[in-house]
């Protein structure tokens, strides 16, 4: 089973720092994998170990995205491929799912490919569907189990009230939640063969991607970012019964003209 997994290095939002006047994130604060991604790959992983094949894992980023490249490799993944190009920078989730396309029709014939649900850094959640719609094959979003059947996938989709059991036939796309699985870890071991494994680098060149339509030229534009303020802290009502809190919830909410 042939599989290819999209990740994504993100800021680590647990040590995010922003700029309040640029409204862009300081130099300093450390990426990582999209944790979606880390799901993604686990269950990459997991098909290949259940029925053979191999996993491919593929980014779109600047050249320090080889590092999660490889921390891809030390836990399971066979082959990464950084799409590096500075005419990429800037690209919407349009233009990135269309360059990602590319990539994908370069590399070969793959029967399912993993994305997760969504990035951390954006929360979009549109590339995976939008490479799916770009190369005319099914998908299921928001998966939380697949299981690989001949030349079909069955997979328990999430829903309000529950799980959708849906078949689809290969090739096909998931994205998935992070229910999915618990991602594994590497090992010392793991880790020192990663970083000695090659990553392939594909350029705009390469994908012959038409530059007018990336980059600068997505059809999205990004007129301005900014931190959200912080909150200011509530008011804790604790009074000596249910109803004297009741109570002195009414006078606040009058107070305030709320009711």
């Amino acid at each position: 089973m042939e599989l290819l997994v999209c990740i994504k290095q993100v800021p680590d939002t647990e040590e995010l720092k922003v700029d309040v006047e640029t409204g862009k994130i300081k130099d300093g604060t450390p990426n990582i994998i999209s944790p979606y991604d880390k799901n993604a790959l686990e269950a990459a992983v997991q098909l290949k170990e259940a029925n053979g094949g191999s996993v491919t894992v593929i980014s779109m980023g600047p050249d320090k995205a080889t590092s999660a490249l490889k921390e891809c490799i030390s836990v399971g993944a066979d082959k990464a491929v950084l799409i590096n190009d500075p005419a990429f920078e800037g690209s919407d989730s349009y233009s990135t799912s269309s360059i990602l396309t590319a990539a994908i029709n370069k590399l070969g014939n793959f029967d399912l490919i993993i994305c997760g649900n969504q990035a951390t850094d954006t929360d979009a959640g549109q590339v995976g569907a939008q490479i799916a719609e770009q190369l005319g094959i099914a998908q299921v979003t928001y998966v939380a189990k697949i299981e690989a059947k001949g030349d079909t996938i069955i997979v328990n989709r999430e829903a309000d009230e529950g799980y959708e059991v849906i078949e689809a036939q290969l090739p096909a796309v998931c994205t998935v939640v992070d229910s999915i699985n618990e991602p594994r870890l590497a090992t010392i071991k793991t880790k020192m063969a990663a970083n000695k494994a090659k990553i392939e680098v594909l350029t705009a060149a390469d994908l012959e991607i038409e530059l007018t339509k990336v980059g600068v030229g997505s059809p999205t534009k990004v007129i301005k970012t900014f931190a959200p303020p912080k909150r200011e802290a509530g008011i804790k009502i604790q009074e000596a019964s249910g109803s004297d809190s009741a109570l002195k919830l009414m006078e606040n909410l009058l107070a305030a003209k709320i009711i």
